[in-house]
């Protein structure tokens, strides 16, 4: 495993090719759009500017860390001599199907094809290639390059070398993993999308303020950030994507909360349209 093509210039894909560049890879990031792919790059330089400048990462790692950083529109010229193809789209699965087809036709037939989905079902994307036994899932979690674990998930055709070939890079890349059997959602995102819908639920009664809310799970229940600040973070149409799956999939308890899908009409996505369940305008 030399190269790794990340496929979305998104929060996540960014993270993912930061994270594998500076962990010695050589990284193709992608995505259809000029100016996702000039975001990605101006983020990327700057947080790893940034690391430098707070004694995180020494300087000579990140100057290796852009030379081993390439950026490209092209799918097929991005995937043409990859090991391993890392997709960071939508959470939608159409698209990451729409992917997939095209990754298996112009990836190297030994090249792993991973999905960084947090609810869907790999074995479904890797019914559309004709290698569903190197197809697998690699669930990320933002932000990318301070978050230490990665959840694998096998389809129902995924190898044992592909599995084992998954965790070397990410041990590679300084990750912990945890094997999943493949079900919806998976561990975590089962676990954090009932906490954070319950969390929205108690906000509409009237339990408590954003705040409060947030510094209860904090300091109540030991977790890093609150449950409404990790929505934001998340984005709500992304949280409100992942919700209705796991409704279709699992049932009444993972329906939507009405204030979630309020906030997703009126375009309150959280930090990256600057207010969400808080308000970043001014921050």
């Amino acid at each position: 495993m030399n190269q790794i093509a990340v496929i979305g210039g998104g929060t996540m894909g960014r993270g993912i090719a930061y994270t594998a560049a500076l962990s010695g890879f050589e990284v193709i990031l992608q995505d259809i759009s000029e100016e996702a792919i000039g975001n990605a790059r101006e983020y990327i330089e700057n947080l790893l500017n940034k690391n430098v400048t707070k004694g995180y990462i020494e300087s000579l790692q990140a100057e290796e860390a852009k030379k081993n950083l390439s950026y490209a529109t092209n799918l097929q010229e991005a995937v043409r001599k990859t090991d391993l193809v890392i997709e960071a789209a939508l959470e939608t699965m159409e698209i990451k199907i729409n992917i997939f087809k095209q990754l298996d036709e112009f990836a190297p037939a030994h090249a792993i094809l991973a999905t960084n989905t947090s609810t869907m079902s790999p074995s479904e994307i890797a019914a559309c290639t004709k290698r569903p036994d190197q197809c697998i899932a690699m669930h990320f979690f933002n932000p990318v390059h301070r978050m230490k674990l990665i959840e694998i998930i096998r389809g129902l055709d995924t190898s044992d070398s592909t599995v084992e070939v998954v965790k070397q890079v990410a041990e590679k890349m300084g990750k912990e993993t945890v094997e999943v059997n493949e079900f919806p959602g998976f561990v975590t995102s089962r676990m954090n999308c009932l906490i954070g819908n319950e969390a929205m639920n108690m906000l509409m009664e009237g339990v408590a303020s954003v705040e409060d809310i947030d510094k209860a799970l904090k300091l109540g229940l030991n977790h890093p950030m609150g449950p409404l600040d990790l929505a934001d973070l998340v984005g709500l149409d992304s949280r409100l994507r992942n919700m209705e799956y796991l409704y279709h999939h699992l049932g009444e308890k993972y329906r939507p909360s009405p204030i979630l899908v309020k906030y997703v009409k009126a375009g309150r996505l959280g930090r990256k349209s600057g207010r969400g369940f808080y308000d970043y305008t001014n921050k």
